[in-house]
């Protein structure tokens, strides 16, 4: 960031007084500009024991499949947020949804928060953002082509709780260690 959005005059990255962290403050309105995490929201939605997915059709990952996500937008929940992505990439509708997992990637400051729900009547077709929708059973899941690692995680969740019976509600991070390496860290809330 190189000019203020409130006045248009020059910023300087520094920790405001009263602060902990380093801000973009306006060298003359002393405006301070918060950069703050993005929220994903999104769908786990299902149907005769499939699970909708949609082939990407922008970047980040084109061509990728992904669940139904996108950016929160403001003045709406993230229940909204995940029902209104689901219509946008799959002109789907869920109902029955639940609060699945929330999982925060720090080193990207994104937050992922999933619903899980039920597809009605099955129904959906490509979105703007989608090449192709699907229904995929888990053993036909395409695990090898799934556009990010959080999706993966989130589906791997999913199936394992189907699997024994029952879900639960998941809370955790991704975060790369000191080699760039990937460590997840899940767990259920209690």
């Amino acid at each position: 960031m190189n000019f203020c959005s409130h006045c248009g005059e020059q910023v300087v990255h520094k920790i405001p007084d009263g602060d902990n962290r380093h801000r973009y403050v306006c060298t003359v309105c002393d405006f301070i500009h918060y950069q703050n995490p993005r929220i994903i929201a999104g769908c786990i939605a299902e149907y005769e024991n499939k699970i909708l997915l949609c082939k990407r059709a922008i970047e980040p990952r084109h061509g990728l499949w992904t669940l139904p996500a996108g950016f929160m937008e403001n003045q709406e929940t993230t229940l909204e947020a995940a029902k209104r992505e689901t219509f946008e990439e799959a002109n789907a509708k869920i109902i029955n949804s639940q609060l699945f997992c929330s999982i925060s990637i720090p080193h990207i400051s994104q937050v992922y928060i999933m619903y899980r729900g039920d597809l009605v009547d099955g129904f959906s077709k490509p979105g703007i953002e989608s090449l192709e929708t699907e229904l995929y059973s888990e053993d036909q899941i395409p695990w090898d082509n799934l556009a990010f690692p959080v999706i993966t995680e989130s589906l791997q969740l999913y199936f394992s709780d189907k699997n024994n019976g029952g879900f639960s509600i998941y809370n955790g991070e991704m975060r790369r260690d000191k080699n760039s390496k990937m460590v997840t860290e899940i767990y259920p809330q209690l």
